[in-house]
């Protein structure tokens, strides 16, 4: 069972490193720094898929600041098990100061940004030019920051949000995400010049837990094995990347 639990997190890893390589190969010349990480609804992953992302990068010895963005529905303090003494209202608010709200999670070169709970009107603290130059003095002091935003489906948070970073990044649980919800959240999206959707991750699929094995998706949008020849069990729980929708 241990074994198998360690395969499982290898190819999680190694998921999440690939993930990385493509975003950068999805910008060469002008790197994506800053992330935004959404779903068309809830329950979908996102912020696992902002955690081992966020893993990936500070692995890789680059300095990665995770904010908790979706200010309704907290989730990352308790996935992390960290807490801070303040988070985005206070630094907005001026109540503190940034580096006093960010907190180490333990792993090097891994930071995170917590939001309190019961924030008065997140959408229009969004928009705010605040927050905006909060988004410029952030990627000043860090190599990534990854923004985990609420669901595009139920807010405007994410599109706002989206904005403003360099990228974006859509995922979609398999099996769970309806077709429509999916191309409406991306259609959403879509509607701003400002917005750079630069792939999309699905969540939950089916896939070999040999760490030889992966897939890729072509541009017509077929599905392309690659390593199948590998023994491995199939697992839940993992995700898989296609980038440059």
């Amino acid at each position: 069972m241990a074994k198998a639990k360690n395969t499982d997190k290898l190819v999680v890893q190694n998921a999440a490193k690939t993930l990385l390589a493509n975003i950068r190969f999805a910008s060469v010349d002008d790197p994506i720094r800053t992330i935004t990480v959404t779903s068309s609804i809830p329950n979908e992953g996102k912020s696992t898929v902002s955690i081992n992302l966020a893993q990936a990068i500070a692995t890789n010895g680059k300095s990665v600041l995770l904010v908790e963005a979706d200010m309704r529905r907290r989730s990352l303090s308790d996935m992390l098990g960290v807490r801070s003494r303040g988070g985005l209202y206070a630094v907005l608010s001026e109540q503190i100061s940034i580096d006093q709200a960010i907190v180490e999670t333990g792993q090097k070169n891994f930071y995170f940004l917590d939001a309190e709970p019961h924030i008065p009107n997140p959408a229009d603290i969004i928009v705010s030019h605040r927050f905006a130059k909060l988004v410029k003095a952030l990627s000043a002091k860090f190599q990534y920051v990854i923004f985990d935003a609420p669901p595009v489906g139920t807010f405007i948070d994410a599109a706002e949000i989206a904005s403003l970073t360099d990228g974006t990044l859509f995922v979609v649980r398999e099996d769970f995400t309806k077709r429509e919800e999916a191309l409406n959240a991306i259609g959403q999206l879509k509607k701003s010049e400002k917005v750079k959707l630069i792939g999309t991750v699905m969540n939950y699929c089916e896939t070999e837990t040999s760490e030889y094995y992966y897939s890729y998706y072509t541009k017509d949008g077929k599905k392309v094995k690659k390593g199948s020849d590998d023994q491995g069990t199939s697992k839940k729980g993992i995700f898989t990347n296609r980038a440059n929708v």
